[in-house]
Order: C-alpha cells, then sequence, then structure tokens
C-alpha cells in the first residue's frame, strides 16, 4: 500500500469560540510524507487545530494550503484528500461495535474499502484486534492504531489522529509513534495531536499549543 501524501503550509492561524480566542497566530511547514506533532495539555485546541489543517473547522483568521487547495473556500476538497482517524468528539470508533462490525460498516460507508484493504492497513501499522471484541475493550493503543487502520483503508493524502498517547504506557506510546512513522515513510502525511512530543527520531514537525479556556466548535463533517 503506497500513498502519495501531501504537503502543508499555514500561516496566522486562529480559531475563536464564544468565550474567545481557542487559539492564534499558528504558523507550520509540513511535507508531503511528513509527520506532524502537534503537542500540549488537555484543552489547548490540539483537536480543533488538527481539524482546522483538514477542512472540518472554521477558521477565524489566517489561511492553509493543503497541496494545490486553500482554506478558506476549498474545504470540500481538502476533506477529500485528508481523512480523520479519530478527533474526539467529532470522529469517535463507536466502543459498543465489535471489530468486525467497523470493518463491514467502513467496506460500506468508505471509498473502495474491501475488507483486504483493511486488512493491508492493519498489518501496515502493525495492529491486530480480533473481530469479536468490542472496541471498549481493546487497548487504548490497539484502538488507536486501529482507528488509523479504517481511515488509512481509504487511501487519504493526509490522515489526522488525536490523542496519540492517552491512557497508553511509554512502551506503548513508543509503538504507537513507530507505526505512524511506518505510514509515513509509505508516503501518507501525519497529523498527530499528543499531550506530550515524541521522542527522537521520525524528525517531526513540532506544535506546541498552550493551555486555553476552549468551547466545543462546529465542526464540519
Amino acid at each position: 500500500m503506497r500513498v502519495t501524501g501531501v504537503a502543508l503550509h499555514a500561516r496566522g492561524l486562529a480559531v475563536a469560540g464564544s468565550r474567545g480566542s481557542v487559539f492564534d497566530g499558528v504558523d507550520l511547514d509540513l511535507p508531503a510524507g511528513g509527520l506532524l506533532a502537534v503537542h500540549g495539555p488537555g484543552g489547548s485546541g490540539r483537536t480543533s487545530l488538527l481539524l482546522a489543517l483538514s477542512g472540518r473547522m472554521r477558521l477565524a483568521a489566517g489561511a492553509i494550503a493543503v497541496g494545490k487547495h486553500r482554506l478558506p473556500g476549498d474545504e470540500r476538497a481538502v476533506r477529500e484528500l485528508v481523512g480523520v482517524a479519530r478527533a474526539e468528539p467529532a470522529v469517535a470508533l463507536e466502543e459498543r461495535l465489535r471489530v468486525d462490525e467497523l470493518v463491514r460498516e467502513r467496506c460500506w460507508t468508505g471509498r473502495e474499502v474491501t475488507p483486504a484493504r483493511v486488512h493491508e492497513a492493519m498489518d501496515l501499522v502493525g495492529v491486530r484486534a480480533p473481530g469479536r471484541d468490542l472496541v471498549e475493550d481493546l487497548p487504548p493503543w490497539t484502538a488507536t492504531l486501529f482507528a488509523v487502520a479504517l481511515a488509512l483503508a481509504e487511501r487519504p493524502r493526509a490522515l489526522v489522529i488525536d490523542d496519540v498517547d492517552r491512557d497508553c504506557p511509554r512502551e506503548q506510546v513508543t509503538e504507537v509513534w513507530q507505526a505512524l512513522d511506518r505510514l509515513r515513510h509509505n508516503g501518507c502525511t501525519v497529523l498527530a495531536g499528543c499531550c506530550d512530543p515524541p521522542g527522537p527520531g521520525g524528525e517531526p514537525v513540532l506544535v506546541e499549543l498552550p493551555r486555553r479556556s476552549v468551547d466545543r466548535l462546529e465542526v464540519r463533517r
């Protein structure tokens, strides 16, 4: 499974809610096939930034180039290029469903997704999730990589995965980052959110956000 990634460039990004700024003044340059790590504590706006970069969150200021497309303006085209594996509460796996139920659902709703594609993606990221297991019973790192594999099966050119290190011991967090590094080396641009930046290796582009009081903002699905 080879993917042709897409570059992202952003200048002066800001998102605001009813109680004021969520984040502002964010600049970044991410090459095609690169790894972005947006890190900061809960409430810092990590999820909002990732959704804005994927064309699913309205900007208060600034501009984004995703390949040849521009935001604001080309939201629909950008959403075709950038898949979202997890960005809660907007995008999340249904915890009461079983793994094989979610695979069948993705084959029904996803573009040209087949069970073979899903299993190929699972092999790439190195995840084993028994088909009869409920998502809520999966270890956190397994659920994270399963969400990545489901989104990857649609062959996006860039992929968003938030909360990479949530509820994960350090060893398993390292495994998740290694899987994401394999993904980008396979061509896909990776946009990840985390509390703490990844360790050495992978040469990620780092964006740190301070703690802010945020609102649940309107998300474009």
